[in-house]
């Protein structure tokens, strides 16, 4: 090194901290590319992509090479820094033993640490990618020292019960953080659709038994009815689908098609009649109340059907649930003249109170109001204030549960009709 001149030695110990600063910033940039869009990329066979999705199979060869060559660069430069303070300062050793590590330290950090891992952390596939191009021949060349260090290291590591061999830089994401993915998406998705991500992963938490249509609710066709009452309730109602029974919803004989029905009176020109009803009626189709949304939208669609009778565990018909159901879970809800209601299930009143009918479920109104009453137990505001109290209430009263105030408004002998319900922090705020 005696050969070498000052001007070259300097050359020497800057092209060392370069060095030094591209294995820390490669170091950063591969540990911070995102796995998710690296996939992505890999599947659309981007070069870079491949390169680094191929190094991250094995991190700890990864991180072998890289400090291997960190480390070497950086003994190097401490070398030649010193042979440039014996050139400066000659004897004196204040500045060989004292100044010179504090100030190749200062500039380590600086340009070969610090920096180049702040850029990598924020732009790291503008590094990581480039990188792959010697770090991929290094770990070739390198290969028996980065084995020898490997071996080692993954032995210690075994005795606190950990193999970063087999580790996995990419796991599987828990339905939690996807709705957190969704959540942090941002501009890259409009809030409409947010939403409906969402409510996709949402579908895996609720069941059938969450959004059906109650059974004293029902819209059907009772055959023992007179016919003048069957042909009222064909003519007036609102949907293309009605269950057929005969004195009981639990006896249910199947589904009519009203325009199947419709296009038989109408090509025959025959009357109405229980034995014409009794033609066109297809099979029913029965699910059990806890089945999964998720599941369930995807039977519709193997059974070919839009609707479907729900049973508790004995076989009694407790509700009814459309396709048209789950798919207002995903979309929202879908209005048509034919549906709409004058009388509002929730009005809002002064002071934040809102007059809610009892019938509707909890799950409707966090979802209008952005509220967070309980939701595991009964279904509908009705449930939920009669487990409260343990009874129906003969007057109106007054209580809380958790951040939301309750009030009796209309009730009957067997149940609540309305209540003016407000959430308590909202009040207090306002």
């Amino acid at each position: 090194m005696d050969a070498l001149s000052l001007e070259v030695l300097f050359l020497v110990l800057l092209a060392l901290i370069l060095c030094s600063g591209f294995f820390s910033s490669s170091e950063t940039s591969m540990m911070s590319l995102n796995r998710y869009r690296l996939r992505h990329l890999v599947n659309q066979k981007h070069a870079g992509a491949l390169r680094a999705s191929r190094l991250l199979e094995r991190p700890d060869r990864l991180i072998g090479v890289i400090l291997i060559g960190n480390n070497l660069v950086n003994i190097f430069a401490t070398i030649v820094a010193a042979a440039i303070a014996e050139r400066i300062f000659g004897d004196w050793e204040l500045a060989t033993v004292v100044i010179m590590p504090i100030v190749l330290t200062l500039v380590i950090l600086i340009f070969a640490e610090v920096t180049p891992k702040s850029i990598a952390a924020v732009y790291p596939e503008k590094i990581a990618f480039p990188a792959t191009f010697a770090l991929s021949p290094l770990l070739v060349v390198w290969y028996p020292a980065v084995w020898f260090v490997n071996v080692i290291s993954n032995a210690i590591s075994r005795i606190f019960g950990l193999d970063p061999s087999n580790a996995k830089l990419t796991e599987d994401l828990h339905p939690e953080e996807l709705r957190t993915v969704v959540d942090e998406a941002g501009e890259l998705l409009s809030d409409q659709h947010q939403g409906m991500l969402l409510n996709v992963l949402d579908l895996e938490k609720s069941s059938v038994e969450d959004i059906l249509v109650p059974r004293n609710e029902i819209i059907g066709v009772d055959l023992q009815e007179d016919l003048s009452t069957i042909k009222h309730t064909i003519t007036t109602s609102e949907y293309t689908m009605l269950p057929v029974y005969e004195g009981d919803i639990n006896d249910v004989v199947g589904i009519l098609h009203l325009r199947n029905l419709a296009r038989s009176l109408s090509e025959s020109g025959a009357a109405l009649s229980r034995d014409l009803i009794r033609a066109h009626l297809s099979q029913p189709y029965f699910i059990p109340e806890s089945t999964p949304l998720s599941k369930q939208l995807l039977n519709f669609q193997k059974e070919k059907t839009r609707m479907a009778l729900v049973v508790d565990e004995y076989g009694d018909v407790q509700g009814m649930v459309t396709l048209v159901d789950l798919l207002e879970e995903i979309v929202g809800e879908f209005v048509t003249d034919a549906a709409v209601d004058d009388d509002e299930p929730i009005v809002a009143l002064n002071n934040g109170w809102y007059s809610i009918d009892a019938s509707e479920s909890v799950r409707d109104i966090n979802r209008e109001l952005n509220w967070r009453l309980p939701t595991e137990g009964p279904k509908t505001l009705n449930g939920l204030i009669t487990e409260y109290l343990e009874n129906i209430p003969d007057a109106v009263v007054g209580f809380e549960i958790g951040q939301y105030r309750f009030q009796i408004d209309e009730l009957s002998d067997t149940r609540i009709e309305k209540a003016l319900v407000c959430e308590v922090a909202s009040e207090e705020e306002a």
